[in-house]
C-alpha cells in the first residue's frame, strides 16, 4: 500500500500537481485545509477543499481536521459532508483499509483560541483511546521533540509537540507503523517537513506541512511524503 501524506495546505490544495497522485493507494491529509478563523469564511474554504479532494484520482482519501478548521469544529461542515463526497473523515475514530487500521484525531495542545484544542494535562485521555492495533496514526500536531521546532513569544526555539502523544506512540511501537502530522511548518532556518526514524522505536514519523510559516503567499513549498506499508 502506497500512501501520500499531505497536511496544512491552507487553501492552496488546487495547486497540487496531478502527477503526485499517480500510483497512490491512499491519500492522508492531516488537517488545516483552511485558514480563516471566522467559521463562516472558513466553511467556504473547507467546502472548496472538499470539491477538490473528491476528484483527486485516488481510491481512498482520508481527512483529519486541524486547528484552523473552525467550521468543522462548529459543525458548519460535517462528517457527512465529507462522506457524501467519497472522503473518509476521522475524528477520534478509525477505518480499516485492506487490513490496515488508520486512526485519526484532530486534537492539539491549547495555543491561542483555535479549533480542536485541549489543555496539555488533558490530552493523554485522547491518546489513551487509540486502538492497540493501529498501524497508521493520523494527528494534526506532532509528538514532543519530533519535527516540532518553533519560536516562542521571546523568539527562542522550542520543541512544542505533545509529550503525552510521544509516550503513547512509543507504547504502541509493536504495531504502529506510521504517525502522520503537520501543524508545525517550515520557517526561516527551521525545517520540520519530512520523515524521521529513531533507534528507540520502529515507528516512522511524518510531518507533511505543505506551506511555510509566515509565507503562505508563496503557496505550496512541498508536496507531502510518500509512505509504504
Amino acid at each position: 500500500m502506497k500512501i501520500l501524506h499531505i497536511s496544512d495546505t491552507h487553501g492552496f490544495h488546487s495547486r497540487f500537481p496531478d502527477e503526485k497522485f499517480k500510483d497512490i493507494d491512499v491519500v492522508v491529509h492531516s488537517g488545516d485545509c483552511s485558514n480563516y478563523k471566522d467559521a463562516y469564511r472558513n466553511a467556504i474554504e473547507v467546502a472548496d477543499f472538499i470539491e477538490w479532494y473528491k476528484d483527486v484520482p485516488v481510491k481512498y482519501k482520508i481527512y483529519v481536521a486541524g486547528n484552523h478548521d473552525t467550521s468543522i469544529e462548529r459543525k458548519r461542515i460535517t462528517k457527512e459532508d465529507f462522506e457524501a463526497n467519497g472522503i473518509i473523515y476521522l475524528e477520534n475514530s478509525f477505518v480499516n483499509i485492506d487490513g490496515v487500521k488508520f486512526y485519526g484525531s484532530p486534537i492539539t495542545p491549547t495555543f491561542n483560541d483555535w479549533a480542536f484544542m485541549k489543555a496539555r494535562d488533558k490530552t493523554h485521555k485522547v491518546w489513551e483511546a487509540i486502538p492497540e492495533d493501529t498501524r497508521v496514526l493520523i494527528v494534526h500536531g506532532p509528538p514532543k521533540g519530533i519535527r516540532d521546532l518553533s519560536f516562542d513569544r521571546d523568539g527562542k526555539l522550542e520543541f512544542c509537540g505533545d509529550y503525552s502523544l510521544l509516550k503513547r506512540c512509543i507504547s504502541l511501537q509493536n504495531t504502529l507503523k506510521f504517525v502522520c502530522f503537520g501543524h508545525i511548518h517550515n520557517m526561516d532556518g527551521v525545517y520540520n517537513q519530512g520523515i524521521s526514524t529513531f533507534s528507540m522505536t520502529p515507528t516512522v514519523f511524518s510531518n507533511a506541512a505543505c506551506v511555510d510559516d509566515g509565507k503562505f503567499d508563496r503557496g505550496l513549498t512541498s508536496f507531502g511524503n510518500i509512505l509504504e506499508i
